[in-house]
């Protein structure tokens, strides 16, 4: 029954997709509300830093773009539907070819978010009930994006370097799926980078069994620590990997971009379903974020959002090794926004959660949410977002909500 739909007079049925979601759709909702809620200090959602926005940057961008009338007009037309080449061209030179990538032009395609890579990636290959093989655990909204196509998702476990690559491909040969989506880099929720062994591992595995590997990688810019790692699809010459990005964490969430690199035949048939869905990506976004790019902004806006994160980090790990209970476990992650906590067996974190919302005043997602199997498998486990919050605030609440773990046992 849709927890959302009762009480409410007969109305015309809702396609079955809407059911498969249902699970998801909530854990989503509770997570985005928890952004907005004045009254709790919030760990929950994976929103920047405030001070991590370009701002000033922005506002002189934007008022000399509309100062230009060519520019200004491209902002406000009808553009291509793969992108404008001014941003294209900059994602090339700047996010590609550092990370290893080599693509055409013609095989970078802007998106409206992150997200919308991931759908229009669906859309393309996936039908009712095939499946697709994800990370235990994985990225919630990708999970939701997959549900809403009525796919059976079958998770692999990770290992502290990413992917059990033997439990992989036994579930390749089992499930034949049509899809395999990994987070490598700065994995969202655990905060693991896959090696490079595995890298390799997987781009093989593509090529092998024929079969997408959807990379989705909206964290790997923001590393603080180690030495950087190339894509999975810097590793390989094959069709089969599709990388999928965004401009949330480095640019700006509100500007909703991202984008998709795919071979060109692929990239031909993503445009068509993008085409079907929004005709195009907002034409003003695209303008004063090439422009960032472009005048040189770039290097100096990351080091920047890396030295903001890099001490939150650190002031959340310290603290959760002092403040929470014994035998408390975390991830210590390069990079990203997040750390994955494993409290004692005894804690449950989804049933503590609205106690904690009631007592302490702060929130974490579950970590039972990021896991495809809806039998509160992981409730032990927390994720917590250091990226939004100042150094202070972060020290303070993980007291606080370390003490009252302490409390509950």
């Amino acid at each position: 029954m849709n927890w959302r739909l009762k009480g409410r007079k007969k109305m015309v049925q809702f396609a079955k997709r809407r059911e498969s979601m249902e699970y998801t759709i909530h854990s989503m909702h509770q997570i985005m509300e928890s952004l907005t809620n004045k009254e709790l200090i919030s760990f929950g959602g994976g929103a920047p830093a405030i001070e991590a926005y370009p701002l000033k940057v922005i506002q002189e961008i934007t008022q000399s773009v509309l100062k230009n009338e060519e520019k200004a007009v491209q902002a406000f037309s009808y553009g291509p539907t793969i992108g404008l080449p001014s941003l294209r061209k900059a994602v090339q030179k700047n996010l590609l070819s550092p990370n290893g990538i080599s693509a055409e032009i013609d095989e970078i395609m802007i998106t409206a978010g992150g997200i919308q890579g991931l759908f229009l990636v669906g859309k393309l290959y996936l039908n009712s009930g095939d499946v697709v093989l994800v990370e235990a655990p994985t990225f919630i909204h990708a999970k939701m994006v997959f549900d809403s196509f009525e796919v059976e998702l079958q998770s692999c476990p990770m290992d502290k370097d990413g992917l059990n690559i033997k439990v992989l491909e036994a579930k390749i040969k089992k499930y034949h799926p049509k899809i395999i989506y990994t987070m490598p880099t700065f994995h969202n929720p655990t905060g693991i980078s896959m090696s490079i062994k595995k890298r390799k591992q997987l781009a093989r595995l593509a090529e092998t069994y024929d079969v997408i590997i959807l990379e989705d990688d909206p964290y790997s810019e923001i590393r603080y620590s180690g030495e950087k790692v190339k894509a999975i699809k810097a590793y390989t010459n094959s069709k089969n990997i599709i990388y999928a990005n965004s401009f949330s964490k480095i640019f700006s969430p509100g500007a909703r971009l991202g984008y998709l690199v795919a071979d060109s035949e692929i990239m031909q048939e993503l445009v068509e379903m993008k085409l079907a869905t929004d005709t195009c990506t907002n034409g003003l976004t695209q303008t004063i974020c090439a422009e960032f790019f472009n005048k040189g902004h770039y290097p100096s806006h990351l080091k920047n959002i890396c030295t903001i994160y890099k001490s939150r980090r650190d002031v959340m790990a310290k603290a959760i090794d002092l403040y929470f209970p014994e035998g408390t476990k975390h991830t210590s992650p390069d990079g990203g926004f997040y750390i994955w906590v494993e409290l004692p067996e005894k804690l449950d974190g989804r049933k503590l959660l609205p106690v904690a919302n009631e007592e302490v005043k702060i929130t974490y997602s579950i970590g039972s949410d990021f896991f495809v199997e809806e039998n509160n498998k992981g409730s032990q486990y927390l994720r917590l977002s250091f990226a939004g919050k100042e150094e202070h605030v972060i020290e303070e609440a993980m007291k606080a909500l370390g003490t009252f773990f302490k409390s509950k046992l």
